[in-house]
């Protein structure tokens, strides 16, 4: 028997976190990539990037066998449509980073001294929104053994409150970012300038990608 097959006997939410702990696999290397970019080291960055779409790949794996395995006709505390929008966007967080991880990747690029600190306090604040909802999507399992109770919900809710106010605060983050790119028109290459934009427009979706899920979160509870 697989291993989703086995966790499917534990919890219909089990496979979920098992495939978002793979998934967290691939949003810890975001800031090591940015890290090695910083420092100038192509060496470690491709195989920092190896490791990251190794892991994406592997939760692709694992987004495929829940598919696959979860009964049509098994019973579950939420509609099924739901838990598997729920698994498609925790699949999209770890797309994201090998998007990211990619672009970092296809030419030699120098990260502006002037935005360093700026660049990490982003990287930083889009990993702390995919921690709070990854914070959220452990606790799914613990609420079907609580049977849903008033309590359990209720922090939850909170919880998603917390992930939908820092996407909010990347948001507003990665805009000042931009435009601090951009006054660097003189300065560097349009090529350059366009890749980091795209760079930072993906570190941004992961974070979209985080919130919607916590929000699905939320709309499994409401049902």
């Amino acid at each position: 028997m697989s291993t989703v097959s086995e966790l499917f006997r534990k919890s219909p939410f089990e496979p979920l976190r098992h495939h978002m702990d793979k998934v967290m696999e691939c949003i810890s290397l975001v800031k090591p990539l940015f890290e090695a970019v910083r420092d100038g080291d192509s060496e470690t960055l491709d195989s920092i990037a190896r490791a990251t779409f190794k892991a994406e790949h592997q939760a692709d794996l694992i987004k495929d066998e829940i598919r696959q395995t979860i009964p049509k006709s098994f019973f579950l505390p939420v509609y099924r449509g739901d838990l598997l929008g729920f698994l498609a966007l925790q699949d999209d967080m770890a797309d994201s980073v090998e998007d990211i991880a990619f672009l970092l990747t296809i030419k030699d690029l120098a990260m502006p001294s002037t935005l360093t600190a700026d660049v990490f306090e982003y990287v930083e604040k889009i990993l702390w929104v995919c921690q709070k909802e990854y914070e959220v999507s452990q606790e799914l399992a613990a609420l079907v053994e609580s049977s849903f109770a008033g309590e359990d919900i209720e922090r939850i809710l909170a919880m998603v409150a917390t992930v939908e106010k820092a996407e909010w605060e990347a948001d507003r983050k990665q805009h000042e970012l931009a435009k601090s790119l951009f006054a660097l028109d003189k300065e560097m290459q349009a090529t350059d300038i366009f890749l980091w934009f795209r760079v930072f427009g993906v570190l941004g979706e992961l974070a979209n990608e985080a919130e919607k899920a916590a929000d699905r979160v939320r709309r499994m509870l409401a049902k």
